[in-house]
């Protein structure tokens, strides 16, 4: 009878601690977010002179020279320079890693610090909040020269707790979260996964790594004196890193004067309260009555997180016969956002996509995955949809963003946020805006850009869909592995 007991107990264990993984993956795939994560803020409308576009491209020109126009960090430098009281950024790469890379074009994590510094140093008084996500430490198993350096000129800094959300790799996560992350494996050392010169990191900041999560988010908001001697805030939401290893990328951002700024900083200020112990009221405490908004015909709002893909994918259901859409994007993945392009293509919607080919990533090679199999299944559904690949040379087509044209309005979707599962359905950070009106400065010169990449007008931008055309089936079921799992870097 004992006997009988005894193998019963040995049979059942192993089916008890395997139904404990499932409940951790499942539970930590699936539970709360944290306050205020995943917003769709107000809308609110603003002047049309208070919305500017703002982009970064590198390319090839007539003469073979590599060409790489920039504005984005140019504006962000200089809206530190002129900020008056406070400055708030939250920015996923901020380090000098360079991979594979010998020479950065831009030491741009320098020219951010040193700014900084020297922002502090001149006005001791003002506040400065920096956000940042803890691969810049590669998860602990290394110190930041940067972060060290605002640290010590007094610059608050907040590395984000993203083991406070969602597990996009639950198969992973239900081995990590209750095992390796506790496995006292420090003394294992290896080489660093993002610097070629012989750095090694601990066998756990790997576990780390492996989890695939992240604050994803690439924001600045500060204030400023405008002409008239009145207190205004700017916000800057872009697709761009202050990463070294990045600085030769092409990306698109939006600079907005008025009001969103205070849907942004309570997005943000949540962050600080589930990644810190810290009062976010008491530290950086904001007095919004000091400051002057002014009201227009533009609307906008921000959007973090699932709330970009809701109303993604409510603005392309809303398109007819003879309106477009518009796609700049590094990664295009997620399968509710190809199944809503597909239905708007069969209802005669003109959809033009220029994608990375995603065979580049700081002197390492890649497979295209996910882009060429995306455009694979878009091509074999309707040969209609119009889809060129960004011209790359060793740099990324890192930008993000969607414009829809309808015969009513036009709305222009731009930020950090891919349209992959990791990036738009609540387990990243990020954080995008929505712009919509009619006869927009800033949507039309969202649309030239895309427009100047797309006819090539005076370089080789963009190349046609054969170029990097792949019909592996092998690539497409890795893609659709990595998408549904959430094993995969994107």
């Amino acid at each position: 009878m004992d006997n009988i007991v005894s193998m019963k107990i040995k049979n059942i264990v192993p089916i008890i601690i395997l139904l404990l993984f499932i409940s951790v993956g499942l539970f930590n795939s699936f539970k709360p977010l944290p306050e205020n994560i995943s917003t769709k803020g107000q809308i609110f409308n603003v002047p049309n002179k208070s919305v500017n576009f703002l982009s970064d491209l590198t390319y090839i020109d007539a003469e073979s020279q590599s060409i790489s126009e920039q504005k984005i960090f140019d504006e962000i430098l200089g809206l530190i320079n002129h900020a008056e009281n406070f400055i708030l950024i939250d920015m996923f790469l901020f380090n000098d890693f360079m991979g594979k890379e010998t020479d950065a074009y831009r030491n741009i994590s320098n020219e951010l610090t040193q700014t900084l510094i020297k922002k502090k140093k001149d006005n001791p008084e003002i506040k400065i909040l920096l956000i940042t996500d803890p691969i810049n430490t590669v998860y602990g198993g290394m110190e930041s020269i940067n972060l060290n350096l605002l640290n010590k000129a007094g610059i608050l800094i907040i590395k984000t707790n993203i083991r406070r959300l969602r597990d996009s790799n639950p198969i992973y996560s239900s081995l990590w979260r209750p095992f390796l992350r506790f496995l006292p494996l420090q003394f294992v050392k290896l080489p660093n996964p993002f610097i070629n010169d012989g750095q090694k990191v601990s066998l756990n900041a790997y576990f780390e790594l492996v989890n695939f999560k992240a604050n994803h988010r690439k924001v600045i908001i500060a204030d400023y004196m405008d002409s008239g001697n009145s207190l205004k805030v700017a916000s800057i939401v872009t697709s761009a890193n202050p990463h070294d290893g990045s600085s030769r990328h092409s990306n698109v951002a939006l600079k907005v004067n008025d009001f969103i700024w205070q849907d942004i900083l309570k997005s943000e200020l949540a962050v600080v309260d589930f990644s810190s112990k810290l009062d976010p009221d008491s530290k950086f405490y904001i007095d919004k009555s000091l400051y002057q908004d002014e009201t227009g015909s533009v609307k906008v709002q921000l959007l973090t997180e699932k709330e970009i893909k809701k109303s993604i994918i409510d603005s392309i259901n809303l398109t007819n016969n003879g309106d477009s859409i518009k796609i700049l994007m590094f990664y295009l993945s997620d399968r509710d956002i190809i199944k809503t392009l597909k239905k708007a293509n069969e209802r005669g919607v003109e959809i033009q996509m220029i994608l990375d080919p995603n065979k580049d990533a700081f002197g390492r090679g890649k497979n295209g995955v996910p882009n060429v199999s995306v455009a694979k299944e878009l091509k074999k559904a309707d040969e209609k949809f119009q889809i060129k690949w960004c011209n790359t040379n060793g740099e990324q087509c890192h930008s993000k963003m969607l414009l829809i044209n309808t015969k009513e309005n036009q709305e222009l979707f731009i930020g950090s946020a891919n349209l992959t599962r990791r990036n738009i359905d609540n387990y990243n950070l990020e954080t995008n805006i929505k712009v919509s009106g009619e006869s927009v400065f800033a949507i039309n010169d969202a649309s030239d850009y895309f427009d100047r990449i797309w006819n090539n007008q005076s370089a080789q931008y963009s190349v046609g869909y054969d170029i990097y055309k792949d019909e592996s089936i092998l690539k497409y079921l890795q893609y659709r592995f990595m998408e549904f799992t959430g094993i995969s870097s994107f």
